[in-house]
Parts: C-alpha cells; structure tokens; sequence
C-alpha cells in the first residue's frame, strides 16, 4: 500500500514559517536582554536579591530609602545606559556592515571614536567650560562635536567622491589614524592628573550615566531606528549587491549617506556620554546576522538587542570579576569580543565544527 501523498507546503506557508521562525528569534534575544538587564540592577557591592529588585521597579516607595536610592538613583541608569549604547552601537554596526558591504565595518572603522576621545581630552586638558555648564556638560558636549567633525569630514569627502563603499571606508581609516594620533600628541602634553582622566575616558565607563543623558540617548536613539526600519526593504537590497539595488530603483549613493548619518549620530551620541567602547558594534551585528540572516526587517532590531544584550552582559562581569571594584565597561568588551569575534569568523568560515 503506497503512503498517501502529502503535498509541499505553498509558498505562502514557507514564507509564514520563515517569519515565525525570525519573530521566535527576536523573542528570545528579547528575554535574554531582560534577564541580563534584571541581573544586572541585582549585581554589585550592596547585593539585592531579584525579589527586592522586582520590588523596587514595581513599587519604589515600598523600598527602605537607602535600597531604594541604590536600585533608582545608582544601578537603574547604569544599567538602562548599557542598553541603550548597546543598542545603539549594534544598530550602527549592522547599517555600516551594509551599506560599506564589508563585515569588519563598525562606528570605530570611520574614526568616531578617536574624535569623541579628542574632543574629551582637549576639553580635559584645557579645563574648558561651556557657557557654564560645568565639567560633567562640557565633557560630553566635547566629545560630541570631536565625534560631529570627524562625521561631517566624512560625509563631505564621500560626498565629493560619490559615496562610494570604498572611498568611504578608506576616508575612515585615515581619519582614525589622524585622530590616534592628535590623542598621543594630548596625551603626551597633559600633566598627570589630565592624562588619568584622558586614559580613564578611554577605557569607556557606564558610570557617568544621568538620567537626562539617558533621555537625550533614548530620543537619538528612537528617531534613528525608525528612521532605520523604514528603510529595511531598501537596505535588504543593497545587500543582495549594488547593481541589483540600482536596478531594483534603490538610490544608492543617497541610501548609503542617509544611513552614515544616522550612524554618525547614534555613535557620537553614544560615545559622548560613555567613552570609548569597543567591539559591540562589530560583534552585535555578526550574532544577529547568524541567527536571522539578511532579512533587515528582523537584522536591524535584532543588531540592537544582541549589541545591547553583549554591553549589559559586560556590565554585569564589571561588577563581579574583581569583588568591590566597578572595572571599566570597555575593557570587558574588548576582552569578551575580541574571542568572540574569532569564533565567529572560524565558524562562518568552516574551520569549527560543532
């Protein structure tokens, strides 16, 4: 007796499953994210248990003060920082990855983050106030614009080149190399005191996070990622290959300029109240690419999970490695991403085998 005949699934079933299976995804770096973001209000030198966290988020007043000023006033912006620069720097990554087609591209690649550390240090070093602001302002709005000159250097030497990924990428290259070196140059002119808060800067660290930093983050980050979402389809494209996108009705020289510049922005923000901090932009982008491929209408949020699940997962080993001592967030993610990185590549590659 032959076995009934089963017909294949439509396409219209195929593409159902292929959406389910990516939604999945996406839910799961979401409850990750969530558990890393709950362990790390309950990490550091006055432990809380998971109770007293749940607790404090849903009921504040209910809290001793002094619990209450550690979960609200110390860990609570700490921790949403490390989500958001997360965020934002994968979000980055995955758009540079794109549109420069090379997967080494990151926001460090076009020399943001020397600039930021320039403007930071020059500000330093000259004891510069802002229109009063005070130091723990101007430090960041430094950093802000050394990031904002170097995008803008950018953005007009690839627009006098027509934009494309290779002038682009090589323009950065120089750039970062021009910035490293105006900071050794700082550095080596600063007394002791500048250059401890010069290398200090340079280390990255969520504990200058404040709660109208977070607000400015969040809004730059909220406008760019819808700004970035509807612009998936184009960016998806783009992907497959330039001729295709052309022929497709992509413009590509504007896509790729429009989405630099969102770059610039989430990054220079970013980096202007964080410091410098590594490999989340280039990592981030790789484990989202592995788990949902090149569908931007699920790799662009999932960059920004995976890059803010990689920076909140850091900022818990921050507190636990060395007992009683907040190491600098950017040393973790260099130490953490660069094996990481290296397992990624040997895997794309076939030389694993799991």
């Amino acid at each position: 007796m032959n076995p009934p005949f089963v017909s294949p699934p439509s396409l219209a079933q195929q593409y159902a499953s292929h959406i389910r299976r990516r939604l999945l995804a996406l839910l799961l770096l979401l409850l990750l994210l969530s558990s890393a973001f709950i362990a790390d209000l309950a990490t550091g030198p006055a432990g809380l248990s998971y109770h007293t966290v749940w607790q404090g988020l849903l009921s504040p007043h209910s809290l001793e003060e002094s619990t209450r000023i550690i979960l609200w006033d110390v860990r609570l912006p700490y921790a949403v920082m490390a989500v958001l620069v997360g965020a934002a720097l994968g979000l980055s990554g995955a758009q540079m990855q794109t549109v420069l087609n090379n997967p080494l591209a990151s926001p460090f690649t076009l020399g943001l983050s020397a600039a930021a550390t320039v403007g930071a240090s020059l500000a330093i070093i000259t004891g510069f106030t802002a229109w009063g602001l005070g130091p723990d302002l101007t430090l960041p709005l430094c950093a802000f614009a050394g990031a904002t000159v170097a995008a803008m250097l950018i953005q007009f030497l690839a627009w006098r080149s027509g934009a494309s990924a290779h002038a682009v990428l090589l323009f950065g290259i120089a750039l970062m190399f021009t910035f490293e070196a105006i900071l050794w140059l700082l550095q080596f002119l600063a007394d002791s005191n500048a250059l401890q808060q010069i290398v200090f800067w340079n280390m990255g660290s969520l504990a200058r996070a404040t709660w109208p930093k977070i607000g400015v983050l969040a809004a730059v980050f909220g406008v760019c990622a819808l700004w970035s979402q509807s612009q998936a389809w184009s960016l998806t494209t783009l992907r497959i290959g330039e001729d295709h996108a052309r022929s497709s009705g992509v413009a590509v020289e504007r896509l790729r300029l429009i989405s630099l510049i969102r770059v610039c922005l989430m990054t220079a923000t970013a980096l202007s109240f964080v410091g410098t901090i590594g490999f989340v932009g280039l990592v981030g982008p790789h484990v989202a690419r592995l788990m949902l491929g090149e569908d931007h209408r699920f790799y662009l949020p999932a960059s920004a999970l995976a890059g803010a699940l990689m920076l909140s997962t850091a900022s818990i080993l921050s507190k636990v490695l060395v007992p009683g001592i907040v190491l600098p967030v950017g040393i973790l993610t260099a130490l953490v991403g660069v094996p990481v990185f290296m397992l990624l590549i040997l895997r794309q590659r076939g030389g694993l085998r799991t």
